[in-house]
């Protein structure tokens, strides 16, 4: 049994790709749900961001979990094996485990160190916990990921200056514009990513914050805490009009803003529109260039715009990469421990459980035994639990730290119900 990973990200597919794969809300849910019912796939948690979709999972067996995996992509994005394969790629075992420690590290990200994706690699741990996808394995991958997250936050720099795609994304908009104090900023979304923009806003020196959401109370609340104004969602194209910069964040699935929407609300006006769209899927439609004096930037950008600072960061990055090789290690030592002794021990308990509640349910009859029958009963109901777990006790640390001692580990746990 591995841990795998596969998955498609910023490095090796285009937006358009990253798009028609990204998946939020029930229907992460859900293909959570249908991967563990795979053939091939034990347990499964999928991390879908702007920047990648990626499934982490157990497998009975490597090959036939990938080609699930692959189907699954393909089922989810209406591509051919084809198609994809030239932006897929795989890990197992170490190799895995790294990538998810170097991922929640902020090691793989657009902006080198942002803060966001660890809160992101929880949220999909939580939401496969919930699916029943995340059980023995992954819950202490997933663990071991944001511990290793926190270190890399805590111990080095990485993630102290541009700390965020969002944050990053106010930067780059202030660098384009030579400063974004002044100029009327309507953004588009109030959620995590829509309220890390605003907050990055009033850091780099805007006063004049107009925010716009779906749900109007969100855009409030948004509002009142960066000292901002609302529009109704309806009233978009009306706040376009005296917007000087476009910042669009929502999770809508779709395009919101389009070229019509933008032409008309410019028609009167020949001030420039800076936009920055930072969705995935993207808000905002490729042709709102052609609706004049409409500048669009948008993840691919930010990319290329983040690039110019890895250098500054090299070192922090080569000190986070020791930590994620470090607890790589520890990982693997607490697996391997985790098969043996403190399973064995979870394993004898749980029949003592058993055994104790047994007599419990029948304590009237045995009421009038002597002593001495007592203890034989005692004696007995013991003997008969400590030679039905001996056999599987010894196996377990027989085997412990090989792929059939993972495979033996994680499938007592789930039948015993250890956790």
């Amino acid at each position: 049994m591995s841990i795998v990973v596969i998955g498609v990200n910023h490095r090796t597919g285009p937006i358009a790709l990253l798009e028609r794969v990204s998946l939020a809300g029930e229907a992460l849910c859900k293909a959570v749900t249908g991967l563990v019912s795979r053939a091939n796939i034990r347990e499964a948690a999928i991390l879908s961001t702007c920047n990648r979709t990626e499934v982490y999972a157990v497998a009975e067996r490597f090959h036939g979990a990938y080609a699930d995996i692959r189907d699954f992509f393909c089922e989810l994005g209406g591509l051919q094996p084809d198609e994809l394969h030239p932006h897929l790629y795989s890990q197992h075992d170490d190799a895995a485990v790294a990538h998810l420690f170097e991922v929640a590290a902020g090691l793989d990200s657009d902006v080198l160190g942002e803060s966001e994706i660890l809160g992101q690699v929880r949220g999909a741990w939580e939401t496969a916990q919930a699916e029943g996808g995340a059980k023995a394995t992954l819950n202490l991958l997933f663990r071991h990921a944001v511990e290793t997250g926190k270190r890399a936050r805590t111990e080095t720099s990485i993630g102290r200056h541009t700390a965020s795609v969002s944050h990053a994304a106010v930067e780059m908009a202030n660098e384009r514009l030579g400063s974004i104090a002044g100029r009327r900023v309507l953004v588009v979304g109030a959620g995590e990513m829509g309220e890390g923009v605003a907050v990055a806003l009033v850091g780099a020196g805007a006063t004049d914050i107009v925010v716009t959401n779906r749900t109007e109370a969100r855009a409030m609340q948004l509002a009142q805490r960066v000292g901002g104004t609302i529009v109704p969602f309806s009233d978009l194209g009306d706040a376009l009009s005296t917007a000087d910069v476009l910042l669009t964040c929502t999770g809508a699935g779709s395009i919101v803003i389009d070229h019509d929407l933008v032409a008309a609300a410019r028609r009167n006006t020949t001030n420039p529109l800076l936009v920055v769209d930072i969705a995935v899927p993207r808000d905002v439609a490729a042709d709102v260039v052609e609706a004049g004096n409409v500048t669009l930037l948008n993840l691919d950008d930010l990319r290329d715009w983040a690039a110019r600072g890895l250098a500054l960061r090299a070192a922090e990055a080569e000190r986070v990469r020791a930590i994620v090789a470090e607890e790589v290690e520890r990982f693997g030592q607490e697996s391997t421990a985790r098969q043996a002794a403190p399973l064995v021990a979870q394993l004898h308990e749980k029949g003592e459980a058993v055994r104790q509640a047994e007599l419990e349910r029948f304590a009237n009859r045995l009421a009038s035994l002597e002593p001495g029958q007592r203890d034989a009963v005692e004696a007995v109901t013991r003997g008969i639990v400590a030679k039905l777990l001996h056999q599987m006790s010894v196996r377990l640390k027989e085997d412990a730290g090989s792929p059939q001692g993972e495979r033996n580990s994680a499938a007592v746990r789930d039948l015993f119900d250890l956790g």
